[in-house]
């Protein structure tokens, strides 16, 4: 409606012009009007004045308007009123369209901060390797993953493991790999997939990292658990008849051997089968000894969480593993920092693990020669508790190393393969882990992250 006006006020306008012009002409040709002449100029000037004004002005709204609506300067404001009639038509159409712009605009940018919000919350990390090499890291899940570590770059990823960036390169868009990564000390196991987007022209490979780490560890320990309890259940239903049956018949041979003295030839046969029998009393007792040990690997109680001092639990752990250190001249040290660092954990539970690694670091010296075991407590790079116990024993071979987490799995002649599976079940129910890591010198050393 206003651009009509405005061109009925131009139409009026070049009218009036047309019509002082052909007057303007008249008075000239006639003799005598020199007043008239002048006044009708005069009039003829103010015209042209206020038609080029009024069409300057025009412009000048639409040249704003154009440079308002190009750089999004909705801040804006159109109201010509005073102007002259039409304008305010034209300036009303002017800011119309400009608020519909800018809801346009705002209702972009609403949605626009959502999906960064969503993409932001989103569990899995997720970042961007462009055709150059660099690298986007796009939520808050990327950013936890690799921590303090700085990543703008493929080769950046070599400092976790050199050849990741060329198994990142050689990935095929579409598929699905499992690859293993340490960060910060800790193992991650990460599904990754890999996904190409095209914007405007330009590519990029699109991967999702997730770590399933802990749902691994979870669904086999889950396994293990399943397993043991199968098999003590069958077994313990086996053997318990056969070590009852057996300690009736040595009962029996017992008496019969107390009413056949004056026999000497059926003593002595009997005397065979009261040792046959004991030997199958005996043993059937410790299969269920041993059996009974394994049903704790599935009778494991949620930890009773506290918040303690370590320093503290280190006393006590030292008081009760290194009773006999002193006569065997291992010696026992032991850091905390910062002195005052507490952790939230079950605290009988992690006692016990305690124990049973330094158990384990005593038993792995060969010889009594400055042997010496490391009990310390840190903060990683994440924040997480972190206590290593390293000794400077026979270590643990690389082949093995692998196994030795696993129910059942021993390389002592009289263990029972409990102990570390124990340990790493607890640390499970802790949320956390435990990895023997590589020593740069001589032994082991078991590092749990809480």
């Amino acid at each position: 409606m206003g651009f009509k006006k405005f061109s009925y006020l131009i139409i009026i306008r070049t009218i009036f012009v047309i019509t002082s012009v052909v007057i303007l002409t008249q008075i000239i040709m006639s003799p005598g009007y020199h007043a008239a002449t002048v006044l009708m100029s005069l009039v003829l000037g103010f015209q042209f004045y206020e038609m080029i004004r009024f069409v300057s002005k025009t412009n000048e709204e639409l040249t704003r308007f154009f440079e308002a609506a190009r750089y999004a300067d909705f801040s804006q404001r159109f109201d010509a009123k005073q102007l002259g009639s039409g304008f305010g038509e034209l300036s009303n159409t002017f800011q119309d369209i400009l608020n519909r712009l800018q809801e346009v605009r705002t209702s972009q940018e609403q949605e626009l901060k959502h999906i960064k919000a969503v993409i932001e919350h989103v569990p899995v990390p997720l970042l961007s390797i462009h055709n150059d090499g660099q690298v986007s890291v796009w939520n808050n899940s990327a950013r936890h993953l690799f921590g303090t570590h700085v990543i703008n770059h493929v080769r950046d990823f070599a400092q976790f493991d050199e050849s990741f960036p060329a198994k990142l390169k050689a990935f095929t868009v579409g598929e699905r790999q499992l690859l293993n990564l340490e960060i910060d000390g800790v193992e991650h196991r990460l599904s990754i997939a890999a996904t190409q987007i095209i914007t405007a022209g330009q590519k990029e490979v699109l991967l999702s990292m997730q770590d399933i780490q802990s749902e691994l560890d979870t669904a086999q320990l889950e396994a293990w658990q399943d397993l043991v309890s199968v098999l003590t259940h069958e077994i313990m239903n086996s053997i318990t008849p056969v070590a009852s049956l057996a300690k009736t018949a040595v009962d029996i041979v017992g008496d019969m051997q107390n009413k056949i003295q004056n026999q000497p030839e059926l003593s002595e046969d009997l005397e065979d089968v009261h040792g046959a029998v004991q030997t199958v009393a005996r043993r059937s007792n410790d299969l269920m000894t041993f059996v009974s040990s394994y049903r704790r690997l599935t009778r494991l109680p949620t930890p009773n969480k506290k918040l303690i001092k370590i320093v503290p639990l280190f006393e006590q752990v030292e008081k009760i593993a290194t009773q006999s250190w002193e006569t065997k001249n291992i010696k026992l040290i032991f850091r905390v920092l910062p002195i005052e660092l507490d952790v939230f954990i079950d605290r009988e539970m992690i006692e016990q693990v305690l124990i049973n690694l330094l158990k384990n670091a005593e038993q792995a010296f060969e010889s009594n020669i400055d042997a010496c075991v490391a009990l310390t407590a840190s903060l990683n790079l994440r924040g997480r508790v972190v206590i290593e116990v390293s000794d400077n024993g026979c270590g643990v071979p690389e082949k093995l190393a692998s196994q030795i987490f696993v129910p059942y799995f021993t390389t002592k002649k009289e263990g029972s393969g409990i102990g570390l599976a124990l340990t790493r079940q607890v640390m499970i129910a802790h949320g956390g882990n435990i990895v023997l890591k590589k020593s740069d010198k001589q032994g082991a050393i078991f590092s749990l992250t809480f």
